[in-house]
């Protein structure tokens, strides 16, 4: 059981759920993603998410493309974000998630790459162009070094899509609140209910809400029907435009989640 899945079994003991919040790295430099990884968990984070930049990514919406170009504009890459980790880690024992594009993985060496992730102090990946059915090699190694692989399901995922997420998947699932990219505006409703429900009578592991969420009151809805809440494109926002007012929004979230 690695530090995710201890996180999510005292949450459930103690009654309260996961905040979830997810910064780039290297936005604005890889030394202040260190400060706001800090700035995070004194604010109530429980798991952190830590975006990896990358020219093509697909699932992610203005807020968090921008960011990833500033950051490779400045030399970031995943090498450079597993060192990060490393150095986070000499004052910090709080989850960190890192979430990559599949490309980046492969030309590191999937081995290396796990092998490295694992001694810097990495807890999870998230690959959203990864599918689940062609990611054995790197999800047997990532379970033998007890690194959570992560995978995603949304609105119209079938049974079979959500039986074989469940299988690859360690740690929590990953629901994607709407058909579309983050930042995209969040509708909570009944069937948002009924399929996580679906999916954590099938799966039997956490699931966590992400892509949408921005208020309070979203943050505090989702977390009635979910395990964990994550927020990213609004905290990306913030980073960038406002950080004064970060730790009040921050907290802001922990407190209605």
């Amino acid at each position: 059981m690695n530090r995710i899945e201890d996180t999510f079994k005292r949450l459930r003991q103690e009654g309260r759920k996961a905040f979830i919040p997810y910064i780039m790295a290297g936005d604005p430099s890889l030394g202040e993603t260190k400060k706001l990884v800090y700035l995070l968990e004194r604010s109530g984070a429980d798991i952190i998410e830590l975006g990896v930049p990358f020219t093509d990514p697909l699932a992610d919406g203005p807020t968090i493309q921008a960011a990833a170009e500033r950051a490779l504009k400045r030399g970031v890459t995943l090498r450079k974000v597993v060192g990060t980790v490393e150095e986070i880690r000499k004052k910090s024992r709080v989850p960190i998630i890192l979430m990559t594009y599949y490309n980046p993985v492969f030309r590191y060496g999937i081995s290396r790459f796990l092998k490295h992730s694992k001694a810097a102090g990495v807890d999870g990946l998230i690959i959203p162009d990864l599918p689940p059915d062609e990611a054995g090699e790197l999800t047997g190694i990532a379970h033998e070094k007890d690194v959570a692989t992560i995978f995603l399901l949304a609105p119209t995922s079938t049974e079979d899509r959500i039986n074989l997420v469940s299988r690859a998947s360690t740690g929590f699932i990953y629901y994607v609140s709407i058909t579309g990219i983050t930042g995209s505006k969040l509708t909570i409703n009944g069937k948002m209910k009924s399929m996580v429900g679906k999916i954590r009578s099938i799966s039997g592991k956490p699931v966590a809400i992400g892509f949408g969420v921005k208020k309070p009151e979203e943050a505090k809805a989702v977390a009635e029907i979910a395990d964990g809440v994550i927020v990213g494109s609004s905290i990306v926002r913030m980073v960038n435009e406002n950080i004064r007012g970060l730790p009040r929004y921050l907290k802001s979230l922990r407190r209605a989640i």
